[in-house]
Order: C-alpha cells, then sequence, then structure tokens
C-alpha cells in the first residue's frame, strides 16, 4: 500500500510520461492526460521507448514488470475524467506561468475536495500557483529529474500556505515509489538541483553564443577535465529544448533572451527538439 492509491499525471510529455511510468511501476493506478489524441498518441510512442532505456539500465529481466506498468496507465483528454478520483494530481505541462494556471483553474473545478495538488515545475514556486489551484493548503512542488529511475532524486517545496500534513505525505509517497525525497525548508527558485544546474549550463551557452567554442568541444571539454559522464548540451538534450527555451524565453536577462532566439532559430524550427524529437545538439536515430 502507498499512501495515495490513485494518482493523475497531467502533461505526459518527456517527464510526465517518466512520471506515470515511476509511479505505475510501484503499483499505483495511474492515469496520464494529454490535450489531444496526437499528444496522447506520442506519449504512448515516448513510453515504449521509455520501457527500452528502462530495460537497458536495469536489465532484460525487468522487461515483463516495465511492460505492464506501461499497459496499467490509463489515458485520457478529457481532465475531468483524468481526475475524478485522484488522490494526487501531478502537473507536467510546459513552463508557462498562464498555460499552467489556467490548468489548475480547471483542475480545481474537476478534481474531489481531498485531492492534492503538486506541480513538477522547474522554475515557478509554488506561491505563484497556489491561488489558481483554489486549495492553497493542498498544493505544492514535486519535482523529479530526467531519467527518473535512475536520477530518482524528488525535491518537494511546499509554499508557506501548505499544510504541513500534506508535505508530509508527499515526502511518504515519495520514497514510496523509488524515490530519494529531498524536503527544502522554503522556497527556492530551481530548487536545489537546478540552483546548481540552471548556472552551469547558463555558462555553457554562453560560451557558444559568444563563439568561444562548439557545443560538442565544451561537452568533451566537461567530461575530460571532471570525470562526469555527460556535458552541459548532451544535458540539454535530455532535459528537451522546449523545456530549454521556454525557461530562457520567460527571463528578463539579455543572455538567456539571445540564448532562446538562438534555440528557437537553430533547432526548434527545425524540429529538433532534443532527445524527444531523436536530434537536437546531437542526433539519436
Amino acid at each position: 500500500m502507498t499512501t495515495f492509491s490513485h494518482v493523475t499525471v497531467v502533461g505526459a510529455g518527456v517527464l510526465g510520461a517518466q512520471i506515470a511510468f515511476q509511479i505505475a511501476s510501484h503499483g499505483v493506478a495511474v492515469r496520464a492526460w494529454d490535450v489531444d489524441d496526437d499528444a496522447v498518441t506520442a506519449a504512448q510512442a515516448r513510453l515504449r521507448s521509455i520501457v527500452e532505456q528502462y530495460v537497458g539500465d536495469l536489465g532484460d529481466e525487468h522487461r515483463q514488470a516495465a511492460e505492464e506498468a506501461v499497459a496499467g496507465i490509463a489515458f485520457t483528454t478529457d481532465l475531468a475524467e483524468a481526475v475524478a478520483d485522484a488522490d494526487l494530481v501531478v502537473e507536467a505541462v510546459p513552463e508557462t506561468l498562464e498555460l499552467k494556471q489556467g490548468v489548475y483553474a480547471r483542475l480545481a473545478a474537476a478534481a474531489p475536495e481531498r485531492t492534492i495538488f503538486a506541480t513538477n515545475s522547474s522554475t515557478l514556486l509554488p506561491s505563484q500557483l497556489a491561488d489558481a489551484t483554489g486549495r492553497p493548503e493542498k498544493f505544492l512542488a514535486l519535482h523529479f529529474a530526467n531519467h527518473i529511475w535512475r536520477q530518482n532524486t524528488a525535491e518537494i517545496m511546499g509554499s508557506p500556505r501548505t499544510d504541513p500534513a500534506v508535505f508530509d505525505q508527499v515526502v511518504a509517497f515519495a520514497g514510496e515509489i523509488g524515490m530519494v525525497p529531498i524536503p527544502l525548508h522554503k522556497e527556492q527558485p530551481g530548487y536545489v538541483l537546478n540552483s546548481l544546474l540552471v548556472p552551469f549550463l547558463g555558462a555553457a551557452s554562453e560560451l557558444v553564443l559568444r563563439g568561444v567554442a562548439d557545443p560538442e568541444t565544451i561537452d568533451a571539454t566537461w567530461r575530460i577535465g571532471t570525470g562526469a559522464p555527460m556535458g552541459p548540451f548532451q544535458i540539454f538534450d535530455i532535459v528537451g529544448l522546449r523545456t530549454a527555451y521556454a525557461i530562457s524565453a520567460a527571463s528578463d536577462e539579455e543572455g538567456a533572451q539571445l540564448w532562446a532566439d538562438h534555440l528557437k532559430t537553430n533547432y526548434l524550427d527545425q524540429g529538433k527538439l532534443g532527445v524527444e524529437s531523436g536530434e537536437g545538439f546531437y542526433s539519436y536515430r
């Protein structure tokens, strides 16, 4: 038994699909919502790819369990249906404040009163979204990293209005689904992980924008010099260039705006979204 028996994941993109998979693989009933049939079809293909990544990491003896977890995820494009019996909703829609606020307004009207809402936002604070949820005491952030079963941190961050008992429930649930809970004691943009990661990626992007070195050279330098398994542009591809663009475009800093323009012109407009599309800074085909 887990703290929550029925969980809905709202947004089945790169990370949303992983979240749904991780939760389902621990015996929890999961529903996944996305905006239309095309998005659902893409999410189902994404989950098949996740099974292969998961088996590649853990061994073929885990294939049957992974496939059963995926088969147990129920998809819908009807938001009211998606949350009708949800104990917990994990929101993983794109990193745009207005979009998330709109989604929460719809969730507030559709979800049972008992339902706890958690945002997987990597940049927005719970306080920025709490009013839109209609239940600020039952709202907090639950942030996962990519390759969720391997980089298995779950950062939990409430707002000053979050009920401490709700916070404790979500911390407990994170541990129950195989994550290492990282409770944060006050709001922090970027949590712990991205407070460290974003400046690192920003430094790498500045080197490219200034023409100092190309992404492959920068990545190789980082890997050789530190022993890290991946360089910053490999990380960009995993995070997804749409997410990187949204974060940069939302910033008031000139350098971030220049990076957003660079990503849009050279990558997004050409369908190069990172690992999810098979090509970004590197090709995965």
